[in-house]
């Protein structure tokens, strides 16, 4: 079976709307395109950070943007454009989009059989951006893998890569978290059966 690796990028107070221009989730988010003078930071490790994927799961805006831009690109320039190109893209959507890139698919509106049968396709299904449908994957525990880019910047306002309808979850750290030199920091996680645990400190006299 599968698995559904999210790859995401965030402030460092967990904004993760709109990194990459305004128009990507406007809703008056004043600060579209926050990860773009940061890009340098992190484009070496993001190679390898999809070289094992087979497939792409994105939300509708994100794919609206990808399809606009990927395949119009120099595979030569660029090894996401020979990947993204030619593998199967699949788009979680309430509507009817039109799917003009070629390998693209339409989830059914059940998204929990809808991973299941993903799971059944492909060895490894990659999430980019997506933030929406990032946060319906979080709530219902339907992925595998998090990747998380924090970047050293706080925005104060936008959505969070957590909202209050996330279940409690149990992460575990698969690789020692690495740093760029500007302060952006690359966490890898693996989710972990079970609930977090409580506890409290004893005082001390």
């Amino acid at each position: 079976m599968g698995i559904i690796q999210i790859e995401l990028f965030s402030t460092l107070d967990l904004v993760g709307q709109s990194p990459g221009g305004p128009d990507e989730d406007p809703d008056g988010f004043p600060y579209g395109g926050w990860q773009v003078p940061l890009l340098n930071e992190v484009s070496g490790a993001q190679v390898v950070a999809y070289e094992h994927t087979d497939a792409l799961l994105l939300g509708r805006r994100t794919y609206d943007i990808f399809a606009g831009y990927w395949p119009n690109q120099d595979p030569e320039s660029s090894p996401f454009a020979t990947l993204f190109n030619s593998i199967p893209k699949y788009v979680a959507s309430t509507g009817d989009p039109e799917l003009t890139w070629s390998g693209s698919h339409l989830l059914g509106p059940d998204m929990v059989s809808a991973v299941g049968e993903l799971r059944d396709l492909h060895e490894h299904v990659t999430v980019v951006g997506s933030l929406n449908l990032v946060q319906t994957l979080v709530r219902e525990k339907l992925f595998d893998r998090l990747d998380l880019w924090v970047h050293p910047i706080v925005l104060g306002v936008g959505k969070k890569v957590f909202d209050r309808g996330a279940l409690p979850t149990v992460l575990t750290l698969l690789e020692q978290p690495t740093a760029s030199p500007g302060g952006t920091i690359y966490l890898r996680y693996a989710r972990a059966d079970g609930t977090p645990g409580v506890g409290h400190i004893d005082a001390q006299s």
